[in-house]
């Protein structure tokens, strides 16, 4: 068997047109894995496969995860190249997988890496994406419209089930958050609904369009719902209200955890997660896009949080030491 000449970045595209090609790969799972080759094309982009070899790879897995990047983050690198130098060898293109002795560095812990696995875990903006993706092909009643809301927003699950459509200004795109949900035995006809935990929490939240339009479109169907079984909905006009036996009673909060665990499972991420990560995946976007602290603890109903306050700081740090790296990669670029 003679070895390829191709090169990394070659192949790579090569691959990813094969799984482009695949009815079982969706499309925003080659979104992530388009993101993922990307960190490893300053290091064998241009070498040919058959050079690449397992010290080259093990450098380059030590050298990411040097830049600071998360766990998960290394986990799904490292996935990315493994399946990519199998593909090759099953395709005979190679006769050794580099990939084969990888191992993910760990550091030792020092106290600030002790403080930062506190820091709760949420999704990076290309999981997300593949999330929601995912809940729109694959998603039960509710489910795009909910994780939809809880990722664009970051309010609370019990913020999210207890929504009227009077909460909802149509006109203006906002979100009035006045009210929680209570329902400890998850007993869907004995909730209560109360008032938030703070002043701070009452809030309304400017959402975007897709929200909105998601939300007229929801409104369309239940408005039919209603109208077919009359005095058999209970019509307290909630927003998630079941639609199937005791319809029109709020969802139980207890049903978007397990919708949520059900997604993360078909979508291949982190199946610990849980709604309230999204709280923290919007603070983590919010604070990469360049907004605030301020301003986010505002929109999340914040007077004070330390865990808001971490994933800001730990985010808007990883972006310092990136812009860090990519000074220090264009310096040696001219060398």
């Amino acid at each position: 068997m003679e070895e390829s000449n191709q090169t990394f970045i070659e192949f790579a595209n090569e691959w990813l047109k094969i799984n482009k090609d695949s009815k079982d790969v969706k499309p925003g799972t080659i979104r992530v894995r388009v993101h993922e080759i990307g960190k490893w094309l300053p290091y064998l982009s241009r070498l040919k496969l058959k050079n690449i070899t397992r010290k080259r790879y093990q450098d380059a897995l030590i050298d990411l995860k040097d830049q600071g990047y998360s766990d998960s983050t290394m986990s799904g690198i490292n996935r990315t190249g493994r399946m990519i130098f199998r593909k090759a060898l099953e395709m005979e293109l190679i006769k050794k997988d580099p990939t084969e002795f990888a191992y993910l560095k760990k550091d030792k812990k020092t106290i600030e890496q002790l403080k930062e696995e506190e820091i709760p875990k949420y999704l990076e903006k290309e999981e997300l994406a593949l999330f929601l993706e995912t809940a729109m092909d694959y998603g039960l009643e509710h489910d795009y419209l909910m994780f939809l809301i809880l990722s664009y927003t970051g309010i609370r699950v019990g913020e999210l089930v207890s929504l009227k459509w009077k909460d909802v200004d149509f006109v203006n795109h906002t979100i009035s958050i006045t009210k929680t949900y209570y329902n400890p035995n998850n007993n869907t006809l004995e909730y209560l609904l109360v008032t938030p935990k703070t002043k701070k929490s009452r809030r309304k939240i400017i959402v975007d369009e897709e929200i909105i339009n998601a939300l007229k479109e929801h409104k369309e169907v239940q408005d039919q719902i209603i109208k077919q079984l009359g005095d058999g909905y209970y019509n307290k006009d909630f927003i998630f209200a079941k639609m199937e036996r005791q319809h029109g009673y709020p969802i139980v909060i207890k049903t978007v955890q397990n919708r949520m665990a059900r997604l993360l499972s078909l979508a291949e991420l982190n199946t610990n997660l849980t709604p309230h990560s999204l709280r923290h995946t919007h603070t983590s976007l919010l604070a990469e896009a360049g907004v605030a602290l301020e301003q986010i603890m505002d929109r999340l109903g914040h007077s004070d949080d330390q865990i808001t306050k971490d994933v800001y700081l730990h985010v808007t740090q990883e972006m310092k030491k990136e812009a860090s790296h990519k000074f220090g990669q264009l310096m040696r670029s001219l060398r």
